[in-house]
Formats: structure tokens, sequence, C-alpha cells
């Protein structure tokens, strides 16, 4: 009986042992099934076997100008353009590099035009300014040689008081101490003389053949394209006493982004306008710009109105939009 019992205890203890064994290893296969369906998982899965693309940083580069400043002496050309750089999708081409115009820069080429473009990222905004564009024949054509889509930004401001701006620019430029501009296709008006003898002839008639006087209203660079669509005229007079709304219109013109705000300018009660400010830095336009006007005749600003009349309906027709300018 003992021995009898002895046996069962030893075949007990063998079977438990053998099924500790069984479960053991059941237990270990599953941990091997469950790692190869794992590692299946991970290895079928479409996306296991690409690689994640390394992304590039975007690179600038120099880009022809999307958009062109244009307009005669004296109408903010510098100024629209500084504003509009505090834009950050717009970038600034440095100077006027007078492409378009001049026969021996365009003779250079597309490339040597897009060397002095500055660098900008995909989706920026280039923009030049040359006044001179305005009134040379051979910039249209030129123009649409590159871009026939390019905007254009035609900056005009009320007859008499740019011819009062462009005369006191150029008295300023008479004195010994102030260089001589670049010369002209047309001798300068002589700015030693009173304005008031620059505008009027002798005769007591308005004088026709002085820069000061007469309008650029059949300009090329203003006929031929709509405005509303490529071409859009910026009210130089109405930038200069509040630019934030003009420059709404401009940014909206170009599909920017309404960026540009009260906060971006503060006037200068020195100079008369409104200087800018960024994040960083307050800027004024330098020195040169914001001079004090001579006091002229009220007779004669009056007698140069009523001689404008006739032009700047002309020109309202050609924009197709009425600027409101004093008749007398």
């Amino acid at each position: 009986m003992r021995s009898l019992r002895g046996m069962r205890r030893v075949l007990l203890k063998d079977r438990c042992s053998i099924e500790a064994a069984s479960m053991a290893s059941a237990s270990e296969a599953r941990k091997i099934l469950q790692s190869q369906e794992s590692n299946s998982r991970s290895i079928n899965h479409p996306m296991a076997l690409r690689r994640r693309p390394r992304l590039k940083p975007p690179k600038p580069a120099r880009r022809l100008p999307q958009a062109l400043i244009i307009g005669v002496r004296k109408c903010g050309t510098r100024a629209l353009l500084e504003m509009l750089y505090l834009h950050p999708m717009v970038q600034k081409a440095s100077g006027e590099v007078h492409f378009f115009d001049r026969d021996e820069n365009y003779a250079l080429g597309l490339d040597w035009y897009r060397s002095k473009m500055p660098l900008s990222f995909k989706g920026q905004i280039t923009i030049e300014k040359s006044p001179s564009y305005f009134v040379t024949p051979e910039v249209p054509e030129r123009v649409r040689a590159m871009n026939a889509s390019v905007r254009l930004l035609l900056i005009v401001r009320e007859p008499v008081t740019r011819a009062i701006s462009d005369y006191t620019q150029l008295r300023s430029r008479a004195t010994p101490s102030v260089p001589a501009a670049p010369p002209a296709s047309h001798p300068p008006p002589d700015a030693t003389k009173p304005f008031e003898h620059l505008a009027i002839a002798a005769d007591g008639s308005i004088n026709a053949d002085s820069d000061l006087a007469v309008p650029r209203v059949s300009a090329p660079m203003a006929g031929g394209v709509p405005a509303g669509e490529q071409l859009l005229v910026v009210n130089g007079d109405l930038l200069i006493e509040d630019p934030v709304p003009q420059l709404r219109r401009i940014e909206k013109f170009l599909g920017l982004e309404h960026k540009i705000g009260r906060r971006n300018f503060y006037f200068n009660e020195t100079k008369g306008f409104y200087c800018l400010r960024n994040d960083t830095t307050d800027k004024c336009l330098r020195e040169t710009k914001g001079r004090k006007h001579p006091r002229v005749d009220p007779a004669v600003v009056t007698k140069l109105r009523r001689f404008f009349v006739q032009h700047n309906q002309r020109f309202y027709e050609l924009v197709g939009e009425d600027l409101g300018w004093p008749e007398d």
C-alpha cells in the first residue's frame, strides 16, 4: 500500500511537471507568435517600406519683378516702395534700375535685369520702381515682352502741387553745395528763377515748354492698360495724408493679405509727413524728402489749376477714375 501511494505521488508529480512544462511551452509559443505577428505587421505595412523624405529648406532666388511702380517726379514713387516693403511678402529692388527706359541697359538682357533684383522666396512679390518708365515710348512693349501680366502701380499727384514740389527739389540742387543731377534727355528748368517765372510766360500765358507746368497725361504707360486689371492708380496726395487706406487697396490689387496697418506709421511733425515703423526700427525717408515748399502767388496757382482742368479730365477718362483735383 505504501509503495502504491508512493508510486501515485510520483505519477502525480510527473504529471504536474508535464502540465507545467506544457503550459510554459504554450506561453513561450504565444510570445513567439505575437512577436512574429508584430514583426509581420510592421514589415508588411506599406508605410514601413518607405523612407520618410527629408524636407529641404526653401532657397531664395532672384526673380524678375511681378509689379512695377511708375509715375513722374515727385509723385511719391520712393515713399510707396518703402511703404510696401513693410509687407513680409514684398521684396524691393534697392535702386532705380532703368532697364526698360535706357537702351544700354535693355541691351544687356533679362539675365542682367534679374541680377539687379533682390533675393526672394517663392510666393513673395518683387517690386521695382523707375519713374521714367511712365514717359518713355519704348517701355510698354518691352515690359509686355518680359511679362504680359505684370502689375503696374501708377502713383499720381495733383499737378500744381507736384510741379511746386518738383521746383523745390530742382532749386535745392541748383545750390553749389548740392551735387548736380544726372543729365536728362532735355535740360531741366532754371530753378534759380522764381516758380512763377518758370510756369508763366512773359505774355501771361502758361509756359507750355516748362517741365513744371505741362502734365504728362498722354504718357504711354497710362494707355492701353485697363485700370483695375493690371493698372492701379494710386492717389499720391492721399497716400501722404493717410497711407493705410491706399495701401489696403494695393494689397488687394497685388493679391496680398492685409498686413500693413496704422501701427506701421507715425507722424513726424518736423517733416510734416508719416514715417515708417516695423517690429525692429523706425525709418523716415531721407532728408531730401519733405522739403518746405516756397510760397507761390495764389493767382498763379489758380491760373495753373484752370489750365490743368482739360488735361485732368482726359487723364480721368484714360484711367477710368475721377481723382477730384481742384479746378481753381
